[in-house]
């Protein structure tokens, strides 16, 4: 193939002439100008041309993309392209959080504070989520939120009530949902948005008092992102913009009044770290594949060979997968778990 309308997105050899804000010289969460460079990586997982940087604040431990996509940039990252490569080995490994035993396990989080009333799911997508916590709570009323429209698909499959378009920082959508809710789930949500902190205080106020705020996201001090650095599966680079420690959500939080009911890494680990590395690893050890945006297409035969021998090393992915298997219940209980989750009740 050869490159057609991403020469208009990418003028630049690492696409940095539209699709960057301006470097950012302090933290978007504290404000310090202490700052330290975690990795410079490509788009590892779609073969998307471009270099993206991650940085840290000394400080607080916020970790985030620096500079941060355009509104451009984000747009053309996120959506479907006809022609780009994607690997299923790592589509699987990366979609592990979303299974469905998984989403029973954070539905089941919630059984301790009674059936609510109404819960709205941030970021929903097809609204898979509440669909699978429907099992737990059957006279709840399920709405759903969503950057797409995804979410009016799962309105009519049935599985919200409610479907809102567009951020909850968006004054109509927030408008629409404000102070309605006896529980609102923020599921590795705030690790895509533009800023975390508005995003939780959108949420917050959604809720009715007492309410409850369910919150899963990244744990940038994984000790697997240490080791691995810019092949751990999870920075995803460049959809993840925002990595909270979670000692500032917990902190924000508490600044809002809220009661930390529960908080912790032990049943919120995704056991993918390992398979994640070998499917990248993989990937990236083959002959380049084909995209829309190649000046020079690979022959027939190299992409024969790259398939083949993508088949080939699926043994070994599947390996690293049954390694972060029988290391998970260790794993919870270390710095290496990987995700935390926090639940806390609105004032």
């Amino acid at each position: 193939m050869s490159a057609t309308a991403s020469d208009t997105v990418f003028p630049a050899p690492h696409g940095s002439a539209r699709v960057h804000e301006p470097r950012r010289a302090d933290c978007p969460w504290c404000g310090s100008a202490r700052l330290r460079n975690r990795l410079r990586t490509g788009d590892l997982r779609r073969h998307r041309p471009g270099l993206f940087t991650v940085d840290e604040c000394r400080d607080c431990g916020h970790t985030f993309q620096n500079p941060r996509l355009t509104a451009e940039g984000l747009a053309f990252y996120r959506r479907a392209v006809r022609g780009a490569p994607r690997d299923p080995a790592t589509e699987r490994v990366l979609a592990l959080h979303a299974v469905r035993h998984r989403r029973r396990a954070t539905a089941r989080a919630m059984l301790p504070f009674g059936e609510p009333e109404s819960w709205l799911d941030v970021g929903t997508g097809l609204a898979r989520f509440p669909q699978t916590a429907r099992e737990f709570f059957p006279y709840t009323a399920f709405d759903g939120t969503d950057l797409t429209v995804r979410v009016e698909r799962a309105r009519d499959l049935g599985r919200v009530e409610e479907a809102h378009v567009g951020p909850l920082t968006d004054p109509g959508v927030l408008a629409r949902v404000a102070g309605r809710y006896d529980v609102v789930s923020l599921l590795h949500h705030l690790e895509r948005t533009t800023d975390p902190r508005a995003e939780l205080h959108a949420a917050l106020d959604a809720l009715r008092p007492g309410g409850h705020l369910l919150v899963e996201t990244l744990d940038p001090r994984c000790a697997y992102a240490a080791l691995f650095g810019r092949w751990w599966l999870p920075y995803d680079q460049p959809r993840r913009l925002h990595l909270l420690p979670r000692r500032n959500l917990r902190e924000e939080l508490l600044a809002r009044g809220c009661e930390i009911v529960t908080a912790g890494h032990r049943a919120a680990h995704v056991p993918h770290d390992l398979a994640g590395l070998t499917a990248l690893a993989l990937s990236h050890a083959l002959p380049a594949p084909d995209t829309p945006w190649r000046a020079v297409p690979p022959s027939p035969a190299q992409q024969r060979l790259r398939a083949v021998l993508l088949s080939a090393g699926t043994p070994l992915v599947v390996a690293a997968a049954a390694a972060d298997l029988a290391l998970a219940p260790l794993a919870r209980h270390t710095p290496f778990a990987n995700t935390y989750r926090v639940i806390a009740r609105k004032p």
